[in-house]
């Protein structure tokens, strides 16, 4: 006998639940547990090695500086033929910066310039200012003491010290101290390879006359700027059409030999954001939606790149421009920087305590981000509009208050302030 469904209770037809937005401090570690930095070096000259990533340290070949020189221009002399305070001497030679002076003769003094060598036998340097020459002679009116004014060997750099560590992103700086013991190329982890492309009928680039409803596409340039001044080798796909196909067929063609992918719009839940049913379509999305204002649909996740040649990594930012540039400061940027091979410590948003000069009494269930922009009186002031669409907000303001779920601010409460400074480099 075949059983009969219970006429009193209906067929099921809820939804399957959703799953519960992560927090931003969930989403940035589920990125950063995900982020392998790439593995491919290359060696190339030293000049052009600003803001790339050491592959391995430096280690030094010589001493800096190679030999004991002067800090001064001024005399080279032995301290204790000048104990009196009252030393008349005998200049027996000038030593200019890149020659090599004889051994000093006691009772003598050599005219010496900054840089130069010290000549054997000479202990100290006293300073020009503190002479006054006298035809072959020279009055000393100052008691050196055994050192002064002195750079010794190894004295900045020692043979065989590791002056610069493997994952270390190259500064001006840092050029220089390699220049300084002569290393002409250093080995560097390749340029992360990211592809972008941007999703709607709506959108159109600037110098093309704008079509009824439609808006210039701002994203394109932002997130490209972005993206270059962190360095990237940046491949723009540009506008996609707004459709399933076009959308799956741009993702396996930027998968391909790209580290990351990133698009901008599509990734909501309206019938034309078709970004997200795409990739999970071509790989799968590991994330998506983070319980902060602005920026919530963010996805994360991957892209095949076809049988046997793994994945590309996929973010989705959200298409409101200050969405889509506060998601790639806090997400985007420490992402890309774990895969650029800095160490998960150097890449993590860092914010100092500053008063708010402002009152901010609506309170919000997700996590935001406010633009504010440091005064003269060491406080910070709100941008007046903090609508996601508002880009004006993003030049006037110079950081972002990062303030907790559920959190009113009142005009001197002490906020935590996250500086574009540092968010941008």
């Amino acid at each position: 006998m075949s059983s009969t469904p219970n006429s009193s209770t209906p067929p099921s037809s809820a939804k399957p639940a959703r799953a519960p937005m992560q927090s931003v401090s969930q989403a940035l570690e589920t990125l950063l547990s995900a982020a392998v930095p790439v593995a491919q070096r290359e060696i190339i000259d030293t000049l052009d090695a600003c803001e790339r990533v050491l592959a391995e340290p430096v280690t030094a070949s010589i001493d800096v500086p190679g030999m004991d020189n002067s800090q001064m221009d001024g005399y080279a002399v032995r301290a204790a033929d000048c104990a009196s305070g009252q030393a008349r001497l005998r200049v027996s030679q000038r030593i200019p910066a890149g020659h090599v002076g004889q051994p000093l003769e006691p009772g003598t003094a050599a005219r010496i310039f900054t840089g130069a060598m010290m000549p054997a036998g000479a202990d100290a340097v006293v300073m020009q200012e503190a002479c006054e020459a006298d035809g072959e002679h020279v009055a000393i009116r100052h008691v050196p003491a055994a050192g002064e004014w002195v750079r010794t060997i190894g004295e900045d750099i020692r043979q065989g010290s590791t002056i610069l560590a493997a994952g270390t992103r190259l500064r001006p700086q840092e050029l220089g101290l390699a220049a300084s013991i002569g290393q002409a190329h250093l080995q560097v982890l390749r340029r992360v390879r990211v592809a972008v492309f941007f999703t709607g009928d709506e959108l159109t680039m600037p110098g093309q006359p704008l079509k009824p409803g439609g808006i210039y596409n701002s994203n394109r340039f932002l997130l490209r700027g972005l993206l270059q001044k962190l360095g990237c080798q940046v491949s723009d796909f540009g506008i996609v059409p707004d459709s399933l196909q076009a959308t799956r067929e741009t993702l396996r063609e930027a998968a391909r030999e790209h580290d990351l992918i990133i698009t901008s719009g599509g990734v909501s839940v309206g019938e034309e954001d078709h970004v997200k049913p795409a990739v999970e379509a071509e790989g799968r999305i590991n994330m998506w939606q983070i319980a902060m204002k602005p920026g919530k649909p963010l996805a994360f996740g991957q892209v095949r790149r076809g049988e046997g040649a793994g994945e590309a990594f996929f973010m989705g930012l959200p298409g409101n421009p200050v969405s889509s540039f506060v998601t790639f400061l806090l997400f985007v940027r420490p992402f890309l920087l774990r895969l650029q091979g800095l160490p998960r410590e150097a890449v993590l948003p860092q914010a100092v305590a500053l008063r708010a000069d402002f009152d901010w009494p609506r309170a919000d269930r997700r996590q935001e981000f406010l633009r504010v922009r440091r005064n003269a009186q060491g406080g910070l002031d709100l941008f007046p509009s903090q609508g996601s669409a508002v880009l004006t907000s993003t030049t006037w303001a110079d950081g972002l208050i990062d303030n907790p779920p559920g959190q009113t601010i009142a005009a001197g409460d002490m906020v935590q302030f996250l500086a574009f400074d540092h968010l941008l480099n």
